[in-house]
């Protein structure tokens, strides 16, 4: 069986058919593209204005140019206008005012205009492509990534992720990254821009949300909606605090992210590094809620102001280095995820500082790791 012969316009459009596949682009904005790009052909070529519309078949790549001119009684410019009587020969029953299409199609503008339309094209198909990756990373924003370390410019280290390349600049490392070319990195996309050379996507490792992504990830009571993340506070590198909750009295929301022996929550850790990570349980109870957040020490009372969010609270005395952390660091990462002011002494120091008038202590029975004395118990033999 005899195959047809391909002539140059069929041959680009399934160029442009095969491309369209490949480069996951609608053909409707190829096709667009290469049909203003023959416009631009046809006009460079034939010294002609702006009047003029291009019809293309998409299925053989033949075309059509057609001349566009106003109908009028009197003919004053033959470029844009028409005279009834002539254009009653071209579309008969037209009227004064009327636009009508005059067929133009010069016969050896087949070769010429695909030869013009192929730079065009090949142009319109990289902003096409462009667009297909910043909408699909856009629709992506504020989600995990993992890509492969391809190069790393002036400590910028670019990764390959699907169709782009991402940059993870060295401020949105943590201190303990150490990656080189070729190793896999997972990171958190902060923000996605147009950019003249395509999407510029840029990651970070150092973000809160980085933490709570992973954390989601790994806890199926979270993706289901059973458990709630609440709030997070970190200092990439060294601690992170996350808050969750429960919606269901069944499941115990700190538990559930720590699994049996910490199974759930160790590849978060694993990713981190050397980074601390400190599951906390909300509550809607602000004494409850703060005293919680400054695990892992204990806490005694928590007293709260009336007006503004500050709060006292009181720690035994040899934790009172454990509740504050290195360089206040506990007590900072608390203070962030709770949004209270914090002021903590020790059980000895409480004594010595009356408690504020604008200040009541209220209860934190239900608070995680409450601090309780031990009872003392007479010896064997006394009562």
């Amino acid at each position: 069986m005899a195959t047809r012969k391909k002539t140059p316009e069929l041959k680009l459009i399934d160029a442009i058919k095969d491309l369209c596949v490949e480069k996951d682009i609608s053909p409707d904005v190829m096709f667009e593209a290469v049909e203003s790009a023959l416009k631009v052909a046809y006009k460079k070529n034939f010294n002609q204005d702006d009047n003029v519309e291009i019809s293309l078949n998409h299925e053989d790549g033949t075309f059509h140019v057609y001349a566009l001119k106003s109908v009028v009684e009197t003919v004053e410019n033959p470029v844009i206008e028409i005279s009834k009587s002539d254009a009653e020969k071209i579309s008969p029953g037209c009227d004064i005012d009327d636009v009508i299409e005059i067929e133009v199609t010069p016969k050896n503008f087949g070769r010429i205009a695909a030869q013009a339309a192929k730079q065009l094209v090949v142009q319109k198909l990289r902003e096409a492509e462009r667009g297909v990756i910043y909408d699909e990373f856009t629709n992506r924003d504020s989600d995990l990534v993992r890509g492969k370390v391809v190069r790393i410019e002036d400590n910028n280290l670019i990764v390959e992720v699907g169709k782009t390349e991402a940059i993870l600049v060295p401020s949105e490392q943590t201190i303990s990254d150490n990656y080189k070319i070729g190793d896999y990195v997972r990171a958190y996309i902060i923000e996605v821009k147009k950019g003249g050379k395509g999407p510029q996507v840029y990651l970070s490792r150092t973000h809160p949300n980085f933490v709570r992504r992973l954390v989601e990830i790994e806890i199926p009571e979270i993706q289901e909606g059973i458990i709630e993340i609440k709030g997070v506070a970190r200092e990439a590198g060294a601690r992170a605090k996350i808050a969750v909750s429960s919606k269901d009295p069944n499941v115990e929301a700190v538990g559930s992210c720590l699994g049996q022996r910490g199974t759930r929550i160790q590849p978060v850790l694993d990713e981190l590094g050397e980074e601390k990570l400190d599951v906390i349980e909300w509550s809607a109870k602000a004494g409850v809620y703060v005293a919680n957040a400054l695990s892992p020490a204990k806490v005694i009372s928590v007293a709260v102001s009336d007006d503004e969010k500050n709060c006292r609270v009181v720690v035994p005395d040899n934790q009172l280095s454990l509740a504050i952390g290195k360089e206040g660091q506990n007590a900072r990462l608390a203070a962030r995820l709770t949004g209270w002011k914090i002021d903590i002494k020790s059980l000895k120091q409480s004594k010595n500082a009356p408690l504020p008038e604008d200040m009541h202590e209220v209860d934190i029975s239900e608070a995680m790791g409450l601090f309780k004395p031990r009872k003392k118990f007479p010896k064997k033999g006394k009562r």
